[in-house]
């Protein structure tokens, strides 16, 4: 492990904690009204990190947790929590989306990506294909979540890596939790 990641890896659980305490960073915005979606979510569909056409459909009457991910952030060791997540839970379903829009810290390749992943933190939730989750380019599903004419009720986009949308078991948008959420405490 290079030394930059072994700082991150070290320092992530002094960041979690002085978060949790003093609420720096964190932010949780809900659907407090029930609004629902006008794009049914079910309707979406998303390229895997294999090149698989994955349609959203098979998701239906799950929760299903959406996350921006990246391999050199400072949030990188929630790679840990969301595979804990994922394998502690049939009702929860995790979906990865790497992206290299913040500080350039997600720069591998398709192949590079799944590979750390599973290596490093044992990932076996579904990863999709490395892409814009802002802006203009944004991937399809980040476009559903930051459009509230499409969602409900929200039109944030990510703010930094390891953002993460709670849809509910009827495909609604129901909350989103900024980086410094732990996965642990989302559900």
């Amino acid at each position: 492990m290079s030394f930059i990641k072994k700082l991150i890896t070290s320092t992530y659980p002094l960041r979690m904690k002085l978060s949790k305490l003093t609420g720096n960073g964190i932010k949780i915005a809900e659907n407090k009204n029930n609004k629902k979606a006008a794009v049914s979510f079910y309707s979406l569909k998303a390229t895997s990190i294999t090149g698989e056409e994955i349609k959203f459909e098979k998701y239906y009457g799950k929760k299903v947790v959406i996350v921006n991910l990246a391999s050199q952030c400072g949030y990188t060791p929630q790679y840990a929590e969301l595979e804990q997540l994922h394998k502690s839970s049939t009702d929860i379903i995790i979906l990865g989306y790497p992206s290299n829009n913040f500080g350039s810290q997600e720069p591998g390749t398709e192949d590079e990506i799944a590979q750390f992943c599973k290596v490093n933190y044992g990932v076996s939730f579904q990863l999709f294909k490395k892409g814009d989750v802002k802006g203009n380019n944004k991937q399809l599903v980040y476009q559903w979540l930051s459009d509230k004419n499409k969602n409900g009720w929200n039109n944030e986009e990510p703010k930094w890596n390891f953002y993460k949308y709670l849809i509910d078991e009827n495909g609604n948008l129901s909350k989103l939790f900024s980086s410094s959420v732990s996965p642990a405490d989302m559900i």
